[in-house]
């Protein structure tokens, strides 16, 4: 019994492609990788600055790994206390400033998300009117010390806890849950606090997880509200004294903690530098794997909504 064996080729025929499409693959490929070197490099420099030793970072060229590696950086400045208390700040006011801002963000979204609630177009002109047009800076500093704020960790987290474009993010990603879900639970006897707060939130877990990124980051980065308003040092963030380190290069302290720990002179400069920016920088790099795989779902369902 001769078996027939035919070979079926289930995706179709093989597309060949055209001198024109390839050259153009190849070139697409070299500007991705020239631009995810431009990209990478800058940071990579810093990381391997921050494990070098003083002297090597003086030498040119690129640096791909330390030629000396050595962490006298990083000891001197895990010794330097304003580090530490602007770490301290920093969190408090990521982690108070996101939570807020989501919980206050949020329960003004929902309302307005309903067609039927009076005043809801009101509302949205005036939250639109605040993307076009600001108070400015000195009336926004009255109106702060008028408040009370001053030198305070709250002037810090208030004036920014509700940002019209995180109101419309969640307000059109709450606008696509489907009505039948309050409707039952209105059924069963539910109001609307309940349908907010056991139903709608953790349906939104991909959008708030995306706008909680986008409010940590920006509270993670802001350092010129802090030199506005906060005059005590120990009120001071993270990111107002890596600036006094790498912008102002006030460098005072560290020379004194240097001195008093008996370090290398040659600390003082780009490698001690590199080690606060690797500092600052970590605790993001840690989060942001944790909250990736919610941001593509949350900001795509969370923009297409009219």
């Amino acid at each position: 019994m001769v078996r027939m064996k035919s070979k079926i080729n289930a995706s179709g025929p093989k597309y060949k492609k055209s001198m024109g499409e390839c050259a153009f693959d190849v070139f697409n490929h070299v500007l991705m990788l020239i631009i995810l070197f431009i990209t990478v490099y800058p940071f990579w420099e810093q990381l391997v600055m921050s494990f070098s030793s003083g002297w090597q970072v003086y030498e040119g060229g690129i640096k791909l790994w330390p030629k000396q590696f050595s962490l006298e950086a990083f000891e001197v400045a895990f010794e330097y206390d304003a580090i530490w208390i602007g770490y301290r700040n920093a969190v408090i006011r990521a982690a108070v400033g996101t939570i807020f801002s989501l919980t206050v963000s949020s329960m003004i979204a929902y309302p307005i998300s309903k067609r039927q609630m009076p005043g809801c177009r009101f509302i949205t002109k005036m939250l639109i009117f605040t993307m076009l047009f600001s108070g400015g800076l000195i009336p926004s500093y009255l109106l702060i010390k008028k408040l009370n704020l001053l030198d305070s960790m709250w002037v810090l987290i208030l004036p920014i806890a509700v940002t019209a474009w995180n109101v419309f993010v969640l307000r059109n990603f709450f606008m696509s849950i489907p009505t039948e879900i309050e409707e039952s639970v209105q059924v069963d006897g539910g109001g609307w606090y309940t349908i907010f707060f056991k139903f709608v939130l953790p349906l939104s877990k991909p959008v708030l997880a995306t706008v909680g990124l986008w409010i940590m980051v920006g509270h993670w980065n802001a350092w010129l509200d802090a030199q506005l308003y906060i005059r005590d040092p120990n009120k001071q963030v993270l990111q107002l004294v890596l600036r006094n380190i790498l912008v102002v290069n006030d460098m005072t302290d560290i020379n004194n903690v240097m001195n008093e720990a008996q370090r290398s002179v040659d600390l003082t400069g780009p490698t001690l530098k590199a080690a606060v920016v690797m500092m600052s920088v970590l605790p993001m790099l840690i989060i942001y794997p944790f909250i990736q795989k919610y941001f593509t779902k949350g900001i795509m369902v969370g923009s297409v909504k009219g």
